[in-house]
């Protein structure tokens, strides 16, 4: 109730040149009578039965292009077998905008708030285990802006879903789903693809495109001199602001692309194809682009939306083993961020499948909704990465992988939270996965030099994000030169 159905359902029937159905409606009609005063009457079990009814025909006709289900309707069993074959779009709203928007407008179920908050909960892992599309709270227009996104959902591989990103910046399709990238599917489709990945990525995931450029893998080589290579790449093969660059790899290949076509010509689209673990629940989604310094990881970047991310849990089928594994830390990190269902599941230390991934999208997703430019509240998302960075930069990008490092991070900044017992559940999950604890390579002295200098500093301080619980992540903190010295010391090898 209250999510927004009936007006974007108008708006992208308009858009479809198509009549807007809406099943609330439909079914007063057939009543003769406001739902309100046949609901008081016949009692909810009645007003189902009659509601399926509707439902189910609706759904059956085939003038129906778009239909508006009432917030109840999925509770039926009929119902969600008739909605196999269509694409079912969930859009969310908080419990606090759907309450004002509904209560005291003539419906039942929202005339008193507690029990109108828990259902609330309780029907979103139904809706959640039947849509194909997913839409965060905002405007009612964001559908149709959409259609062109919600269409290519037709041809992707069946169990692939989408979910709407939406930042002040721009807006992009995520699709998620097993086996796209050997169904050949893309969006959006005009434009040349001009694909950027690595010799690695190269060999195991031949990604069609107009023009390949490949460069050197790993992080040491995300540089200003990598950057150049990839620019003149562009150049050379005539590359215009109407095509599209499509990265194809891991996090260093996503950035590195995503800034060259954030400066190629003064910008141009770029599609994201994250091919690992890391990529996969982090660092393709958000718009931050960048490469490094030898001062300092990320210095030089940009901020520059995809115009879509194509996600595909396959790909993790190429990866070696320790690779997949130093993906984890950045599942554990988000999922310390959003808490909840999330935490829950990730904690239990089963391997990362395509919910959790789609968790920590979807977790990433809003909290960069609520703030892109990095000014609040998504410095969450630096949640081990100060320490972590440092870790990088002192040995050089060679000695870690990035999830590594985050791994360290983490437990250094649990230790500066001060929950002891949270420590030491993450410390048991990252060994399971034989994740490193402590670092070697560099000195103390190393590392604490580049926490000092990491991009974040403002004031001449650092701000540190440190964790209360599970769900209760903030940022901002100032922490004691003798205890940072003590936490990192403690991680040293």
């Amino acid at each position: 109730m209250g999510a927004g159905k009936s007006t974007g359902a108008r708006s992208l029937a308009a858009e479809l040149g198509a009549e807007a159905l809406d099943s609330d409606r439909e079914l007063e009609q057939r009543l003769g009578e406001p739902v309100e005063a046949f609901f008081d009457r016949e009692g909810e079990q009645g007003f189902r039965a009659r509601e399926e009814e509707v439902v189910v025909e609706l759904l059956a006709r085939k003038d129906a292009r778009v239909v508006a289900l009432g917030g109840g309707a999925l509770g039926s069993e009929r119902v969600r077998e008739a909605l196999a074959g269509h694409t079912v779009v969930h859009l969310e709203v908080e419990p606090e905008e759907a309450w004002r928007r509904a209560s005291g407008k003539g419906r039942p179920l929202a005339r008193d708030r507690g029990r109108f908050e828990q259902l609330h909960g309780d029907r979103l892992a139904l809706y959640e285990s039947v849509a194909g599309a997913v839409f965060p709270p905002g405007d009612g227009d964001s559908l149709r802006r959409a259609l062109p996104a919600l269409r290519a959902l037709e041809d992707a591989p069946e169990g692939t879903r989408l979910v709407w990103a939406s930042a002040s910046s721009g807006e992009y399709p995520v699709f998620l789903g097993r086996g796209l990238i050997a169904a050949g599917f893309f969006h959006p489709t005009d434009g040349r693809r001009m694909v950027v990945t690595d010799e690695n990525v190269a060999r195991a995931q031949p990604f069609e495109g107009d023009e390949r450029i490949v460069g050197m893998p790993g992080e040491e080589h995300k540089s200003i001199h990598a950057a150049e290579f990839v620019l003149r790449a562009l150049a050379q093969a005539g590359a215009e602001r109407g095509d599209i660059v499509v990265a194809v790899g891991g996090g260093v290949v996503g950035d590195l692309a995503g800034f060259c076509a954030a400066v190629y010509q003064r910008g141009m689209r770029h599609v994201q194809v994250p091919t690992t673990l890391v990529a996969q629940v982090d660092s393709a989604y958000g718009g931050k682009t960048g490469v490094d310094l030898p001062e300092g990881k990320n210095y030089v970047g940009a901020f520059h939306q995809p115009a879509a991310v194509i996600c595909d849990p396959a790909a993790f089928e190429t990866l070696p083993p320790e690779e997949l594994a130093s993906g984890y830390p950045e599942v554990l990190k988000t999922a310390l961020i959003a808490g909840g269902p999330l935490w829950s599941r990730v904690r239990q230390g089963s391997d990362v499948d395509a919910d959790a991934i789609l968790g920590c999208v979807r977790t990433k997703l809003a909290v960069v909704a609520e703030d892109e430019r990095d000014a609040g509240r998504r410095q969450v998302l630096n949640l081990g990465h100060t320490v972590a960075h440092a870790i990088e930069s002192a040995t050089g990008y060679t000695r870690y992988r990035h999830g590594e490092a985050v791994a360290i991070g983490l437990l250094v900044a649990l230790r500066l939270s001060g929950r002891e017992p949270l420590r030491a559940e993450v410390a048991e999950l990252l060994a399971a996965r034989g994740l490193p604890l402590s670092f070697t390579g560099a000195s103390v002295e190393d590392v604490l030099d580049l926490v000092e200098r990491d991009k974040k500093r403002a004031g001449g301080r650092v701000p540190f994000v440190l964790v209360e619980a599970p769900g209760e992540v903030t940022t901002g903190h100032h922490v004691d030169a003798a205890e940072l010295r003590s936490a990192i010391e403690e991680v040293s090898a």
